[in-house]
């Protein structure tokens, strides 16, 4: 069965194939660990979310379309998403959107953790959130810490889609200038 290809195993589960979900869990399980302890920094609630990803990935697997991305970046979108919601629930004040850009984020040149670290311990971030014109930063917050997409942002707040990822943008943009902070590109 490890030989299969993840979508020949994704199809195995859709059709209650047991070994297929068992081979796919242990081709799986660290890496969507991995990434909730990452974003979460909690290993307890990070198993909960880790379990909660796979069996989601398990009872949904029929609907899973290799057409719209690979199997890993499937079962991955689930954790982050299921990683999001965890931390709206165990927080009860907003997290920082500088720390939160870097959540989930893949870096060749450092840990999440250092990541994190690094933007929490820059000077001036407050500041620099303070300095975005009103619109900007409102957007920048409602994608950042709440996870709304440009579209949910432009329903929300009654504006032409292009603004709304206008606003993001450009938020994103003058915070990184105004931190000096390096965004590698693949």
């Amino acid at each position: 069965m490890s030989e299969l290809s993840d979508e020949a195993l994704l199809a195995g589960m859709a059709v209650g194939d047991e070994t297929a979900a068992v081979t796919f869990v242990r081709r799986y399980q660290r890496r969507v660990y991995g990434l909730a302890v990452s974003m979460l920094g909690d290993p307890h609630a990070a198993e909960d979310v880790a379990q909660e990803a796979l069996v989601r990935a398990w009872r949904h697997a029929q609907v899973f379309d290799s057409r719209r991305g690979s199997a890993a970046t499937w079962v991955l979108a689930i954790t982050r998403n299921l990683a999001i919601d965890a931390m709206r629930v165990r927080r009860s004040t907003p997290m920082d959107p500088a720390r939160f850009l870097t959540l989930g984020s893949v870096s060749q040149d450092e840990t999440p953790e250092e990541a994190g670290d690094a933007l929490d311990t820059h000077p001036g971030i407050q500041a620099a959130l303070a300095g975005l014109p009103p619109e900007q930063r409102r957007a920048l917050v409602l994608a950042a810490v709440y996870g709304l997409t440009a579209a949910d942002i432009s329903q929300r707040e009654s504006i032409p889609l292009g603004t709304a990822k206008t606003r993001i943008r450009a938020g994103l943009q003058k915070l990184r200038n105004t931190l000096d902070v390096k965004v590698s590109r693949p």
